[in-house]
């Protein structure tokens, strides 16, 4: 593979809201150019059967994740068709299909990681390459698998004053640091919007709290976030990671449904500021991307609790919805040159680690 790549990126995070389409052009360098966007949500009912396989270490040795992987895979090949569609293109065109799959248990300490997407069937069903099992190798060697955007958040952001910092908040918060000279450092910060979600929905039947209506009607525990603070995670040393039900013993149980959202919300917002006391050197600017950013209570909240300006990706001509599926894409180009996916810097690896596993079109 030489030149300039069109590849797709497919991402499915732990928010369970459904599959992210990006199309860019790069080199697997420094060259990125987003090109494309498309967001196919999950109905309902399977977003359960996808939640009911979260924790399930055996992956599709398990009837009912092998049953669900099949639906995942084809609802993925959908989405495809759908972007390609919007955008006027055929399957020829694209050269690449970087496929993040879901994943249902994360555990780097036993060097386990499991993510379910069928590469082989995907590849069939939209006549595009495929790479997918981006973390394997990483864990194998001993890294903690994730952050895997890192790398892609650097080649964006080559253009930023340094220090700089991007915070992706997803279903668990990660940041990726980037200072002078390429430097770079990247870890899980703690929860993010998936325990929000989990609430809103038991309590509301609402997928998410949009634009943190509920939380600020609300008033956090301070008591409790405190509490949440104390967990052994925010005392280990990054790099590190950490599985998305972690911390799902700290839900308020006994909390109205505005303060349990206000706290589960603070929670966030503090798990961030405790995490920016580890990068090297205060960035000038912190971006934010992911859904959090549309969280603007939680958006609020962080303003107020760090020294530094924090503002939205969107602000730099970015899609902050789009990030994690075009990093897929760029990391399957990567994949097929060898390059390192994952640094010591990013994911405790000892070593840089390329991974990815390729499936042709037969």
């Amino acid at each position: 593979m030489t030149g300039l790549t069109l590849a797709l990126g497919l991402m499915s995070g732990t928010s369970l809201d459904g599959v992210d389409v990006s199309l860019i052009e790069t080199d697997g360098r420094s060259h990125v150019k987003p090109l494309g966007f498309l967001f196919m949500p999950y109905e309902t009912a399977f977003r359960e059967r996808l939640r009911a396989c979260f924790g399930k270490r055996e992956g599709t040795a398990d009837p009912l994740v092998r049953e669900v992987e099949g639906e995942f895979t084809e609802r993925h090949a959908r989405a495809v068709d759908a972007f390609l569609k919007q955008e006027g293109l055929d399957a020829d065109s694209i050269d690449l299909i970087g496929f993040h799959g879901q994943t249902l248990w994360h555990n780097p300490a036993a060097r386990e990681t499991i993510q379910i997407g069928d590469g082989g069937l995907l590849a069939k069903l939209t006549g595009i390459d495929v790479v997918n099992d981006f973390r394997t190798a990483d864990v194998k060697a001993g890294g903690q698998g994730a952050p895997l955007v890192p790398l892609y958040h650097r080649a964006l952001a080559a253009a930023l004053p340094k220090p700089t910092a991007i915070i992706n908040i997803g279903g668990v918060s990660n940041i990726t640091w980037i200072g002078g000279d390429d430097e770079i450092l990247a870890f899980d910060l703690g929860t993010g919007n998936a325990l929000i979600d989990d609430w809103m929905l038991r309590h509301t039947g609402q997928s998410c709290d949009r634009d943190g209506a509920m939380a600020a009607q609300g008033v956090p525990d301070e008591a409790h976030v405190a509490a949440f603070l104390s967990h052994p995670f925010f005392g280990q040393k990054p790099p590190k990671s950490l599985d998305r039900d972690v911390f799902a013993g700290f839900v308020p149980e006994r909390a109205n449904p505005a303060d349990g959202a206000a706290t589960l919300t603070m929670m966030t917002v503090a798990a961030l500021v405790k995490g920016m006391e580890n990068v090297p050197a205060t960035p000038r600017e912190v971006y934010i991307a992911g859904g959090g950013r549309h969280n603007a209570t939680m958006m609020r909240w962080l303003a107020e609790r760090t020294s530094v300006p924090v503002k939205s990706v969107d602000e730099l001509g970015w899609n902050g919805d789009a990030i994690e599926a075009e990093a897929f894409a760029y990391l399957a180009v990567r994949s097929q040159l060898g390059l390192p996916l994952s640094v010591p810097s990013t994911t405790c690896v000892p070593q840089p680690m390329t991974g990815g596993t390729l499936h042709r079109v037969t």
